[in-house]
């Protein structure tokens, strides 16, 4: 009889916590229509922290994110004109260099609340492992990074400081972060994996037709475009965001990406890495984005991430990087006045 009892009650908590069935509108060909654009500002980051549960509480979130916005609102408040200047070399806070100067947040969208799957606010991306944390990298994957330390990669943040980085980041313009240079958008957003930058410009617009989906990420204008039912291209071909092919199962559109250049090495991985991803319309206006990282060079077993993709009626603006942008010039500049004045 217990047993019995115990049956009924386990099989009610799982129909409880199963999502509930949703019929996507579909495009002539039959598939669901992924079309849209989505804003992936999310507070939730990709690790959980040491200890935490999978699933904030709404008490937790409403705190967490109260906190955020309390924080936003200090941030925004009016600055004085007749304020003194930093200390040189920044006075050790948060910030451009040490917070001499750069965005104020009137300027940021890190995202105001936690990303909610299932009906739940996550702690974190990272669902599996289920502690919610990236795997251990390998001892040969910290001893390759440690010897591209001075290069760029596609995670670098603009807001890093690389110039106490050894050979000297600021004396060669191929050596600033990539996002800096307008060729990904920082952190990832551009992908794959798509993550959140907890910058700004957070918006992707998905585009469909019966013969490839195309993912436009505002940071910083990337367009990546999935081949559908595909092979991939030979290996010796390399994208800045891999070669990226298609294919349905169910109502599910799964991406599979290879084909990485050394260039960008996601979270230090190599050319090999492989990212699975997977969009699923769960109701009218949020997708349900997952994916699988896999790279035996670099982490000890493959890790999988999942959050939500609201849709926003806002739109896309053009992020004209590149245009009268002097800072580079002047970065290089300010390195040869430096050196013949006798600097180091």
């Amino acid at each position: 009889m217990k047993k019995s009892v115990l049956f009924v009650l386990t099989a009610l908590t799982i129909a409880a916590q199963a999502p509930k069935s949703y019929t996507p509108p579909r495009l002539p060909d039959g598939h669901p229509d992924l079309q849209g654009t989505y804003d992936l500002a999310t507070l939730t980051p990709l690790e959980r922290q040491v200890g935490a549960s999978a699933v904030l509480t709404k008490d937790e979130a409403a705190k967490l994110e109260r906190a955020e916005a309390a924080r936003r609102d200090e941030g925004d408040k009016s600055i004085k004109g007749d304020r003194p200047a930093p200390p040189k070399g920044g006075d050790g806070s948060t910030g451009a260099a040490g917070n001499v100067g750069g965005y104020n947040t009137g300027w940021l969208d890190p995202g105001s609340t936690y990303t909610v799957v299932d009906g739940q606010k996550r702690s974190s991306i990272v669902i599996d492992p289920p502690n919610g944390r990236v795997p251990a990298v390998k001892p040969e994957a910290r001893r390759r990074a440690l010897s591209l330390i001075a290069r760029p990669t596609s995670d670098t943040q603009e807001s890093n400081d690389p110039g106490f980085e050894p050979g000297g980041a600021y004396d060669d313009p191929e050596r600033r972060p990539l996002g800096e240079r307008c060729l990904l958008g920082f952190g990832s957003t551009s992908g794959p994996p798509a993550l959140p930058d907890y910058f700004y410009n957070n918006l992707h617009q998905i585009v469909q037709t019966r013969d490839s989906v195309m993912i436009l990420t505002e940071m910083v204008h990337d367009a990546r475009v999935v081949r559908m039912n595909a092979q991939h291209l030979p290996k010796a071909i390399r994208r800045w965001m891999g070669d990226s092919v298609g294919r349905w199962e169910g109502d599910t559109l799964v991406v599979d990406t290879t084909n990485f250049t050394d260039k960008t090495r996601f979270r230090g991985s190599t050319e090999n890495l492989h990212v699975v991803e997977r969009f699923t319309r769960v109701d009218a206006r949020t997708l349900l984005y997952r994916f699988t990282i896999d790279d035996p060079d670099t982490w000890e077993k493959p890790w999988t991430g999942e959050y939500a993709w609201p849709a926003t009626d806002s739109h896309i603006y053009e992020y004209a990087c590149h245009e009268a942008n002097y800072a580079l010039s002047d970065i290089l500049h300010g390195a040869r006045v430096r050196e013949a004045e006798g600097g180091k």
